[in-house]
């Protein structure tokens, strides 16, 4: 599923790739485009992408293409 709105919030693109339990190509590119273009992470920021990786890391979530 590609995602396109360009206003659309960290939190709900990770909300979006755990329910999927999958994480495309473009939800990565969004994902670090939506956070480089930050001065700085929140503490939930980084919360979120230690989850991501957990999950990823522990097979709960897929990278498909």
């Amino acid at each position: 599923m590609l995602i396109t709105e360009p206003s659309i919030s960290v939190e709900k693109l990770v909300n979006q790739i755990f329910c999927s339990r999958k994480i495309t190509r473009n939800n990565q590119r969004l994902l670090m485009s939506l956070l480089l273009s930050k001065d700085g992470l929140t503490s939930e920021e980084h919360s979120y992408i230690d989850k991501i990786f957990e999950r990823l890391q522990r097979g709960l979530i897929h990278v498909v293409e």
